[in-house]
């Protein structure tokens, strides 16, 4: 059985659609839906059909998904465990959405450069859903904001940057305490649900403050926008750029410095693809040395909470 068959079959369940199959593959739809045809017909059943403009599992499908994926992750581990001289395989690192734009970028460069035998899948997500999943084992790394518990010690993890809070005004407002504008403008709150959103939500309790809400969004870039438009202030992790073009604001620095976003590369100690994912922190610490504090040693597990701020240059390590 062509394992190739198998990957286009799991992929097209994942994605829900045998055109985006393809483009994640780098197919042509046509050849997605030709490699399902040789494997059902290899296995005898139906095992997509089409439900609204919606691929998803038959009854045969669904039977064997759970083992089809196990079947691929070993075979992606045995080439990992393979390869002697340069690690080589599929490495799955996911990402949150202003690392994948702000940093994600060099990374990957330099990785095409030194490691062009590892293959890089990426994931995009939330810090809170791309956590579980690194646990889980569906990914092999994941840059995200550290999470406001201690990490288990079953995995590893290295700070690759620090983000402190800031307020963000038009660049035309009035200069004044950080503080007295984000108690007296309409304020627009990173959504409390994000862990950079209880990080802030933490540094607005811990000053005593009740702003004026007015939204409550996820986007930081979209927040940044509605303030540049003069729709409120807000409080926010001071991300990697880019930045949204043509913005006129203001970035104010939090009277409590300890009150900072730690950007992570999390991973799972025991993992089978450990020297990919060694590789890809070589890489992540070459490409982003030349930005802000990137810490030059592994923690592991229970790296040091969020508000309390570690030590320019290291990690926690507990």
């Amino acid at each position: 059985m062509d394992t190739q068959f198998l990957d286009s079959f799991v992929t097209v369940v994942d994605s829900g659609s045998i055109a985006e199959a393809a483009r994640r593959l780098q197919l042509t739809p046509g050849a997605v839906a030709q490699r399902i045809r040789a494997l059902e017909s290899e296995i005898g059943a139906s095992l997509v059909v089409r439900s609204g403009r919606t691929m998803r599992p038959t009854e045969a499908g669904a039977a064997i998904l759970a083992r089809a994926r196990n079947f691929l992750g070993e075979v992606r581990d045995l080439k990992s465990i393979a390869a002697k001289d340069k690690p080589s395989g599929e490495l799955r690192v996911g990402s949150f959405h202003t690392a994948l734009s702000g940093l994600m970028p060099d990374i990957l460069l330099l990785m095409e450069q030194k490691y062009p035998q590892i293959e890089v899948s990426v994931t995009r997500g939330s810090s809170v859903d791309l956590y579980p999943k690194v646990l889980a084992g569906d990914l092999d790394a994941a840059i995200i904001g550290r999470p406001p518990f201690a990490i288990p010690k079953v995995c590893d993890w290295r700070m690759l940057r620090e983000e402190p809070l800031i307020v963000l005004t038009p660049a035309s407002a009035p200069l004044r305490d950080p503080n007295v504008i984000l108690a007296s403008e309409p304020f627009i709150r990173h959504d409390r649900k994000t862990w950079g959103g209880q990080l802030i939500d933490g540094y607005l309790r811990r000053a005593g403050i009740r702003p004026r809400e007015r939204f409550e969004l996820d986007p930081l870039e979209a927040i940044a926008t509605m303030v540049n438009r003069g729709l409120g202030v807000s409080l926010v992790p001071d991300w990697s750029p880019p930045w949204p073009e043509g913005l006129s604001l203001r970035k104010l620095p939090v009277p409590d410095p300890s009150f900072t976003r730690y950007v992570d590369l999390v991973w799972t100690r025991a993992s089978l693809r450990l020297r990919l994912v060694q590789a890809f922190l070589e890489v992540a610490v070459t490409a982003l040395a030349h930005g802000r504090a990137v810490a030059p040693k592994i923690g592991r597990g229970n790296p040091t909470p969020q508000r309390q701020r570690a030590p320019r240059g290291k990690t926690g390590r507990k």
